[in-house]
């Protein structure tokens, strides 16, 4: 029976995505209300609750649920009031202020009783921010506040030993509309981060309702709510009723009538579903198929520099990535510019300077030494770790998952170049993104494929992928943010020197010192910076793009004359 429900939904969701379905008249500003905007995720969801998303693809889709005390602009991610309709600062710095919008409800959920959504308050911040600082098996987002709200590490340490904690004193509710932030030292990006997904907002009736089951049962006061989800099929998320948000013109939103989204692997497959016009947007082409982008006669095409890097991580307590030569022999193996050129046809640049994509004014990336191609130099390292040729050296396993622009590709191409280069027996293993990840993090995985797409756009949030403070003390627990559990004491040092400094070209002086030592250390093999690529159909508006690819469709609509010209 399921099976049949799931193919009439879809049947009836295509048939209304399309904007001639809509009937609806012009409002202010020449917009247009209905459609089901259709997307397709090609990894499997790790669930959409705030404090353990960490996942591109459930932020895509957990992004039109919950909403923050502020928002990312998508044209420029400069910061917008959201949850919050105003806020202050002091004359230190270390003290803001937020008022909260009255009259926002959370979705009707039956977590609340009779179902019925209540409206957010100040406490419901505290709540969640409290939480944020405690540990538990849901929460990935201690290091947000970490040493920079008054009594955030005080809660988290209480709560690791087993205790309830004495809260967060840093954080206040002044009434039911007002909530105080205290910080430990300046933090100009403080609001930056406060759009992060780990600080959205959610009511801790479905924390206690669902327990860890939560992931899977999203409840928020974003534009969307969800109505269907059929795991590892398609999800849909219909127009939240008395959503608190306008545009500028003064139109109520959003404008769409639902969101789906499917979970087809196959990216080619989602090209095609694309061309055929039932999906309203592609984004991360098939590498093979990147020749769509010289003919776009048919649909929109966005492209901006992303905030992304890829790169290969090494298991640094094994053998042999316990050698600083051997893997400094690998990084000087691998020719990045072939990479781009030949494998990723353009769509991305050589990441010689380390983790920090290009793009922040003003970040000193000539303080970083490049790390260039050099099969000759590499092979003397090798040598010089008394593995001449490769020899003595184990099988080694590089491990990479099967979805995403490239992966695999790039993957087999690597595995070529050490193996011609240094004359190293590689074995590629692909793996699904869930296991893939559980491995990596777990310290399962030697040699393996990472990325990351920024959080919130400042060169801080490449480098506290290696923050040694982000390393679990238990070596058996799960390493989230450091995968590779880098811990230097120099690179620490910098990095949280840069944090309690306020001026910016000093702080972004001591980011590049700190990410200069990570370099020196090798403790990754930075690959290349993609370049964000999306096609959008010919009808689709208001949906800019972001190096983030930061994605909110609250004020997508759907422009029938341009469908009906097609």
């Amino acid at each position: 029976m399921r099976s049949i429900a799931t193919l009439l939904l879809a049947l009836l969701l295509v048939t209304c995505s399309t904007p001639d379905g809509t009937g609806h008249e012009a409002v202010a500003g020449g917009k247009r209300y209905g459609g089901v905007f259709n997307a397709n995720e090609s990894e499997e969801l790790r669930g959409l609750f705030p404090l353990s998303l960490a996942q591109a693809a459930s932020h895509r889709l957990a992004a039109q649920i919950y909403e923050g005390l502020v928002r990312f602009d998508q044209r420029d991610l400069s910061i917008l009031p959201a949850l919050a309709s105003s806020w202050t600062v002091d004359s230190t710095g270390m003290e803001y202020t937020f008022n909260l919008r009255q009259g926002v409800r959370f979705h009707d959920d039956a977590c609340f009783p009779d179902g019925v959504g209540r409206e957010f308050t100040a406490d419901d911040v505290v709540r969640c921010y409290t939480a944020l600082c405690s540990r538990s098996d849901l929460n990935q987002m201690f290091w947000l506040f970490q040493d920079r709200v008054i009594g955030a590490n005080a809660q988290y340490s209480a709560t690791l030993k087993g205790g309830p904690g004495p809260g967060v004193s840093g954080i206040e509710a002044l009434d039911a509309y007002t909530v105080r932030f205290r910080l430990t030292a300046p933090w100009p990006s403080f609001p930056q981060v406060l759009a992060h997904q780990g600080c959205w907002i959610f009511p801790w009736e479905a924390v206690e309702a669902y327990g860890e089951e939560v992931r899977w049962h999203p409840v928020g006061t974003g534009a969307f709510r969800l109505k269907t989800w059929i795991k590892g099929e398609m999800m849909v998320l219909e127009r939240s009723p008395g959503y608190w948000g306008e545009d500028e013109f003064g139109n109520k939103l959003p404008f769409l009538d639902a969101v789906r989204f499917t979970f087809v692997k196959d990216k080619n497959i989602e090209l095609s579903e694309f061309e055929n016009g039932k999906l309203s947007v592609v984004y991360e082409l098939p590498v093979e198929r990147t020749e769509i982008l010289d003919d776009a006669r048919d649909f929109q095409v966005q492209t901006v520099p992303g905030l992304t890097v890829q790169f290969y991580g090494f298991n640094t307590r094994r053998r042999p990535f316990d050698d600083l030569l051997v893997r400094k022999a690998f990084s000087m193996a691998i020719d990045r510019q072939y990479i781009v050129d030949s494998v990723l046809n353009g769509l991305a640049v050589p990441a010689r300077h380390g983790v920090v994509a290009p793009g922040f004014a003003e970040y000193p990336y000539e303080e970083i030494t490049p790390t260039e191609y050099d099969p000759e130099a590499a092979r003397a390292l090798l040598a010089e770790a008394g593995h001449a040729g490769g020899e003595g050296l184990p099988t080694v396993y590089l491990q990479a998952n099967s979805d995403g622009f490239g992966y695999v590709r790039v993957a087999g191409v690597v595995q070529g170049m050490l193996e011609r280069e240094l004359g190293v027996r590689v074995v590629s293993t692909v793996l699904p993104a869930e296991q893939h990840y559980e491995r990596v993090e777990a310290g399962q995985a030697g040699f393996w494929r990472e990325g990351w797409i920024v959080d919130h756009p400042d060169p801080e949030n490449f480098l506290a992928l290696f923050y040694g403070k982000n390393v679990p003390l238990d070596t058996a627990a799960p390493s989230y943010l450091n995968s590779t559990r880098y811990n230097n004491p120099r690179f620490d040092s910098l990095f949280a020197q840069a944090q309690r400094t306020g001026e910016h070209a000093e702080r972004f002086r001591l980011l590049a010192m700190a990410e200069a030592q990570l370099m020196k250390d090798a403790v990754v093999i930075p690959l290349y910076h993609e370049r964000s690529v999306r096609l959008l159909q010919p009808w689709v508006r208001d949906l800019p793009i972001n190096g983030m690819e930061y994605r909110s469709l609250r004020e997508v609509w759907f422009d029938t004359k341009e469908e009906q010209v097609q």
